[in-house]
């Protein structure tokens, strides 16, 4: 067994190289990437390497060297050992994992024994190791605890991103009603509204921006996933 570390950092590939080869004398290798870019390559070269991958990388992010890892190779066992458990993160990693697929999401907070149990439990058992912390944070991501649902987040990520309701429509083949409704029950799970008793004639705030910010300090958005969705609106408008 192989297994592929990939991490910006020169210190923590160095930790992660000690743990590894501690936690796993099956591994006949341990292969190292500074980046997602390199990541991927090396995945492609080593097929049968098991992944350890860091999630905020420059030069491609965790998520997406996963992405397409995954995309080529859906067996593939991959850790992510993150500093984050922002919601955008753990949204992210939700939704690119493959059926069935083993894989784990640890903190670098962890201790050194809960990290060598995930490795063991991922790669030599096949099991989903997910911390406590991150665990919450996906089941609310995926609806099950009153979170923002996948289409309601896709309305956030459209106003984050300047859209109108009419495009926002357009691009999500949806009516304007069902945006409208959308969009309300965004306010309401983000706890966003309008000051009773306002002087101003408008209300105080622009509750699209509001929602935005409020996305923005509850970690459910991040630079990555409006990177990401920046990309991906101008491919849209190209084809538009």
């Amino acid at each position: 067994m192989d297994v592929l570390i990939v991490e910006d950092d020169v210190l923590h590939r160095a930790y992660l190289n000690e743990v590894v080869r501690n936690a796993l004398p099956e591994c006949a290798r341990v292969l190292e990437a500074e980046n997602g870019a390199v990541g991927e390559k090396l995945a492609r070269e080593n097929r049968t390497a098991h992944i350890v991958m860091d999630l905020q990388m420059n030069e491609r992010n965790g998520i997406e060297a996963a992405r397409t890892i995954w995309k080529e190779r859906p067996e593939t066992r991959i850790l992510f050992w993150s500093n984050y458990a922002d919601e955008a993160y753990v949204r992210g990693v939700s939704r690119i994992v493959p059926e069935g697929a083993a894989y784990g999401y640890v903190l670098k907070s962890a201790s050194d024994e809960r990290l060598r149990l995930a490795l063991r439990g991922i790669f030599i058992e096949a099991q989903c190791v997910i911390d406590r912390e991150v665990r919450g944070l996906q089941e609310k991501s995926l609806g099950k605890v009153n979170g923002v649902s996948d289409s309601e987040y896709e309305i956030l990520i459209d106003i984050a991103l300047g859209l109108t309701d009419k495009t926002i429509a357009r691009r999500r083949n949806l009516s304007l009603r069902s945006v409208q409704n959308r969009l309300q029950a965004l306010y309401e799970k983000l706890n966003v509204y309008q000051a009773t008793g306002d002087d101003e004639p408008d209300g105080r705030y622009n509750l699209r921006t509001r929602a935005v910010t409020i996305a923005i300090l509850r970690k459910l958005l991040n630079y990555n996933a409006l990177e990401k969705a920046e990309k991906e609106l101008a491919e849209w408008v190209s084809h538009h």
